[in-house]
């Protein structure tokens, strides 16, 4: 199972041979260099989706917040669920 996280492409740094094009992605204020080999038609301003380290997919701007805000759901549930003191309260 893996897992792509979206994230906004705010640079690209171009170069002659595109398998090493790469750009900047803001993953709701934390930036990494990502590898845009597999998404030639990525412009700056777009959403993708990464997977380790490699944009895989242009995506939407809508659909990534969707994806956003189910991840922040299940960190939220995970979280709960890992607090022993939740555990414990009555219902």
């Amino acid at each position: 199972m893996c897992l792509a996280i979206p994230g906004k492409l705010t640079t690209i740094v171009p170069d002659e041979d595109p398998v090493f094009r790469t750009g900047t992605v803001d993953f709701d204020g934390v930036t990494r260099q990502v590898n845009l080999a597999m998404v030639p038609e990525a412009k700056e301003n777009d959403y993708v989706l990464v997977h380790v380290g490699i944009a895989l997919q242009v995506v939407d701007e809508e659909e990534a917040r969707m994806l956003l805000d189910t991840i922040r759901t299940t960190e939220d549930w995970a979280e709960e669920l890992a607090d022993p003191d939740e555990l414990n309260q009555p219902s």
